[in-house]
């Protein structure tokens, strides 16, 4: 396997720290409102990453955490007149959801700030014993120019850096390279620290959260790519700071999704929020249509498409279980077949080639074609059971879930005397029975 390390900008051969072990955090979101569909992109890709490895025998310990105490979380409040709080599990509530309906996993690691506040002031307080931070009036800054490289991961050079910082000048920092790790503030949801009363800062939450669950060195950090500069830069330098390390061995980021080629943000309106989507699968179909890297683009015709698409597959999937659950002959099979064999492998390849999804998504409908050219032919329910398994191995990777009910002895009854009906050309019988069969879920 390779991945594509943005901190080293080049594919690199994938190996964990841990044999079949994989840890991996992903940035999540500020709960202050509900998320659009860019912002389900890295959800979705991240997932479907963590998928793949457990499909491969992993353990994955997954970790993505809440920001529920932010600026942004206050001013929804005073506009609401509803405490933070309230908002902020409003809103978690609302993500969560909104991953099922994408049918993301949601049986991973959830830490909040607010939960974490003890060991976010203990990091912070490390930072100021090891002369990196230093505190002006209640605020605690890190020093910014004491690490070596800062900039590495987005690129960026401390010259380049120090010139742009100097157009807003606060004259409490030691440079205008330096960010905040405690605000001091008694507006809105704050703490109390040998600092001042206030709240951390945003570059500071993840590190410390990361510090405390894994205690070490992480194999993947991923997140979207507006989060390279400064976050996740700012991530890094505190990192290097306590524990000598750039806190993960691969970074990854996902490009972006805009709005009919126009950048999607709440500010300004021009979003689709995922609760609004009726269409869920086929939504993160699209989202898993192009590489992770490239920037993605939403047009109606583009999901348009994706809708058709998703009904592809599972017309398919259920004319293939049904066949197979009408002839009594469902069973768990070894893949043995080489074709089918075949279009694992490809599939296999296109993951593990940077987790080439778009590929992923070109080998399973590779076989989907196969399947939909083999099921108008006699061939043994051995096979039939194999494709149905590979296809099966496939859409859970990706995720696309394609509801398939088993049969019950009405059920069946009343298929056949559907297929006699329209053997018989009696139309009117057959419809009937259609629609009864399509009632019940059948067809």
């Amino acid at each position: 396997m390779k991945i594509y390390n943005s901190y080293k900008d080049q594919l690199e051969p994938f190996k964990t720290i841990h044999k079949e072990q994989l840890n991996i955090y992903v940035c999540g979101p500020t709960v202050y409102n509900y998320i659009h569909i860019g912002n389900a992109r890295p959800v979705v890709f991240f997932d479907t990453v963590r998928r793949y490895f457990e499909a491969k025998g992993y353990h994955v310990k997954y970790v993505s955490n809440f920001t529920d105490v932010d600026d942004k979380i206050i001013q929804k409040s005073l506009e609401e007149g509803i405490d933070e709080m309230t908002i902020a599990n409003t809103y978690i509530d609302a993500y969560l959801q909104d991953l099922e309906d994408l049918n993301c996993l949601t049986d991973y690691i959830k830490p909040r700030v607010t939960e974490y506040m003890d060991h976010i002031i203990e990091y912070i307080q490390k930072l100021i014993d090891m002369g990196y931070a230093y505190q002006v009036n209640g605020d605690v800054y890190f020093r910014v120019e004491k690490i070596k490289n800062y900039g590495r991961l987005s690129n960026r050079q401390i010259e380049d850096l120090k010139s742009g910082a100097r157009v807003d000048i606060n004259e409490n920092k030691e440079s205008p390279l330096d960010f905040t790790l405690w605000k001091a503030t008694q507006e809105g949801l704050s703490f109390d620290s040998p600092f001042s009363k206030g709240r951390p800062g945003w570059h500071t939450e993840c590190v410390a959260m990361i510090d405390d669950i894994f205690a070490e060195k992480i194999d993947i950090h991923g997140g979207g790519s507006d989060l390279k500069f400064p976050h996740h830069e700012n991530e890094i330098a505190q990192s290097l700071a306590i524990n000598q390390h750039r806190l993960a061995n691969y970074w990854m980021h996902n490009g972006r999704l805009s709005f009919k080629d126009t950048k999607m943000s709440k500010s300004i309106g021009n979003v689709i929020l995922v609760k609004d989507v009726e269409d869920k699968m086929p939504l993160r179909y699209f989202l898993l249509s192009t590489h992770y890297r490239s920037p993605l683009n939403y047009e109606d015709a583009a999901f348009e498409m994706y809708k058709k698409e998703y009904e592809k597959l599972e017309t398919t999937m259920k004319q293939l279980h049904r066949k197979l659950d009408l002839q009594n002959q469902l069973r768990i099979v070894d893949i043995t077949d080489v074709d089918i064999s075949a279009h694992i492998h490809t599939f296999d390849e296109a993951m593990e080639d940077d987790f080439n999804t778009a590929n992923a998504i070109t080998a399973m409908q590779s076989l989907l074609k196969f399947i939909n050219i083999s099921i108008r032919k006699k061939l043994s329910s051995d096979i039939y059971n194999q494709m149905l398994k590979a296809i099966q191995y496939m859409t859970h990777i990706l995720g696309l879930y394609v509801p398939l009910q088993q049969l019950s002895n009405d059920d069946k009854i009343l298929y056949q005397q559907w297929q006699t009906a329209r053997q018989d050309k009696d139309f009117e019988q057959a419809d009937k029975l259609r629609d009864e069969l399509m009632n019940r879920g059948v067809l």
